[in-house]
């Protein structure tokens, strides 16, 4: 496997599907703004998604990719029986799961958003938008599953570009919102499921290569089912915890009218970099480096897991830095139109600001996570993942009602950090992993890149603020051409000081 190209290739489609959902919140953001129709369409919209991202985003396969190569080793018949038992004891699960959580779903969004309870209409709304988005969890967990036997394969281009479908259906409705009026979010939640089935049948067309559904559930539930399954909940919870993280502050952000908005704004945001800089490195390394653990081949073991953790710093600091700098520049640019006046703006500025320093954290659980993943270890992240969030509770109910929702961002970043340092020293200490003497040079390197190009970007960033303020409605040109002159001046320096390396572009790991 080429580390560089295959996670090239997987990035380009989780960034060309980050920007269509860009568009996707641009015009949202007019239609909707931050008001009570926006916060109860996100909180129903969150509930699928956020399950979505813990299936989909290299949770599963987590779980399903070091044993089904396993399996794959003792041949395709194998493997097949293997992969049919889960298919169909996942149809089960998810169908009456679904079914349960849609009969219930009133006591479902008591939980989920007990801040709506006061009021009666929004309340009412979230239930029937979350009724309408619900069945989308069951076909995307299925799409996650083919998308797990592809990457195991080492084929990522289809699983990476599935999630386009769904922002492009959101897209289309949105063109006709002019004409929907308040009916918009209906049509919305309609277009969610919707996007669940297209892409069930998207990947399905693809995976046929390498398996064929088999749906019979007189099926025997052997001790590889049964050590997969005890994988799979610690490895949603821990490899997710980003995610479980934001759901939490959700639920708390619900008490305060707009917070909902604010947040899911904020992290639409930082999320196109957390795609690339960590999903898309975990979820490529997985496979291989699963195969070097398996065959003893320390060498190739440690080699993969620093360039792993090299590239996601390299991808992930610049985006930190300069969320920091820009965070309202940024946010203005994206949003700031129509309904997204400039006190949403603001708020959700906050939220991205603090976001941003938890920005490499997010990256690096993904990454050392997966280093345990590849052993088969699920347990140890879900342990300290359970910490984390227990630790966010703590601390967003301890402030919230002094600091309000930005407390929200602020528990997520310091979390975050936590859970990387320990697994980082969890790692170490079971010899799991060990830096290079390279390592540690290239990190300078990449920090001096940071800096230079940092620089820049705060120079033009005050250069071209006027042309960055809020009532410029060219405002979006100005930052996307700011931020493409500091990406290559980035480049550029790091070529030139060897911090990012041509030749490794076709290095095989």
């Amino acid at each position: 496997m080429n580390l560089i190209k295959s996670t090239s290739t997987f990035s380009l489609f989780v960034l060309l599907s980050r920007v269509l959902g860009y568009v996707r919140d641009f015009f949202i953001a007019i239609y909707l703004g931050s008001g009570p129709l926006a916060d109860a369409f996100f909180v129903a919209f969150r509930i699928p998604n956020t399950f979505r991202r813990l299936f989909s985003e290299g949770t599963f396969n987590a779980a399903f990719v070091p044993s089904y190569s396993s399996e794959l080793l003792k041949g395709k018949k194998s493997a097949n029986s293997f992969a049919n038992t889960i298919f169909n004891l996942l149809l089960l699960g998810l169908f009456f799961t679904i079914l349960i959580i849609e009969i219930f779903m009133p006591t479902f969004i008591r939980i989920i958003a007990p801040g709506f309870l006061n009021d009666t209409e929004k309340f009412n709304i979230v239930i029937d938008l979350s009724r309408i988005t619900f069945p989308f969890l069951f076909f995307i967990s299925l799409a996650s599953f083919f998308s797990a036997i592809l990457n195991t394969h080492n084929k990522f281009a289809a699983a990476a570009a599935a999630p386009i479908i769904l922002n492009i259906l959101l897209i289309i409705c949105l063109l006709y919102a002019e004409n929907l009026n308040d009916n918009l979010v209906y049509y919305l939640s309609y277009a969610v499921t919707l996007a669940g089935i297209s892409q069930f049948i998207f990947l399905l067309i693809f995976v046929k290569k390498y398996y064929l559904i088999n749906i019979n559930f007189n099926f025997k539930i052997n001790k590889k089912v049964k050590i997969f399954f005890s994988k799979l909940l610690p490895s949603i919870f821990s490899s997710g915890v980003t995610q479980i993280n934001i759901l939490v502050g959700t639920i708390i952000a619900s008490f305060q009218a707009s917070a909902v908005s604010y947040l899911y704004y904020a992290d639409r945001i930082y999320q196109i970099n957390l795609a690339i800089a960590g999903i898309a490195i975990g979820t490529v390394i997985l496979p291989n480096l699963s195969r070097h653990i398996k065959n003893n081949n320390s060498v190739k073991t440690i080699e993969l897991q620093n360039k792993a953790l090299e590239l996601s710093l390299f991808l992930s600091l610049p985006a930190s830095f300069a969320l920091m700098i820009g965070s309202e520049q940024i946010t203005s640019a994206l949003f700031g139109y129509g309904s997204f006046d400039q006190i949403s703006v603001n708020n959700s500025a906050k939220a991205l600001f603090y976001f941003s320093f938890g920005l490499p954290a997010f990256s690096l659980i993904k990454i050392f996570s997966t280093f345990l993943f590849a052993r088969n270890d699920t347990k140890t992240p879900f342990k300290y993942s359970l910490v984390s969030v227990i630790l966010n509770v703590v601390i967003s109910l301890m402030f919230f009602s002094q600091v309000g929702f930005i407390i929200i961002p602020i528990a997520t970043t310091i979390c975050s950090w936590f859970n990387a340092i320990i697994l980082l020293i969890f790692v170490i200490n079971k010899k799991y992993f060990k830096f290079t003497s390279n390592f540690i040079i290239q990190i300078i390197k990449i920090i001096f890149s940071n800096i230079v190009s940092m620089l820049i970007f705060y120079f033009f960033v005050n250069f071209l603020s006027s042309s960055l303020d809020y009532a410029n409605n060219y405002k979006f040109i100005f930052i996307i051409l700011i931020v493409l002159l500091t990406f290559i001046s980035y480049i550029v320096v790091s070529i030139i000081i060897k911090a990012f390396k041509i030749s490794d572009i076709n290095l095989k790991y």
